[in-house]
């Protein structure tokens, strides 16, 4: 892999942490968008993530897009 082109360890914006109990693509881009909002990132950048996830089809790929994002912790489903 080139110099450059490796991941980032750490996400866009690693102040804002971002918990989800559902899996569903919908309720965490909202959950994300909803945590950018707060911690009053900018629109732009907000729309740019919203974009991106959203044109994502692949689980693994969406999960791994929204990390390079924010801090992102899965918690346990409920019961």
């Amino acid at each position: 892999m080139l110099v450059g082109m490796m991941p980032s360890l750490s996400p866009f914006y690693p102040d804002v942490r971002v918990s989800v109990r559902s899996r569903n693509r919908f309720a965490l881009v909202s959950a994300i968008r909803y945590g950018l909002r707060r911690a009053g990132k900018p629109h732009d950048e907000i729309e740019r993530f919203s974009q991106e996830a959203l044109s994502v089809q692949d689980p693994r790929r969406l999960e791994e897009l929204c990390q390079q994002w924010v801090l992102l912790e899965q918690l346990p489903k409920g019961r």
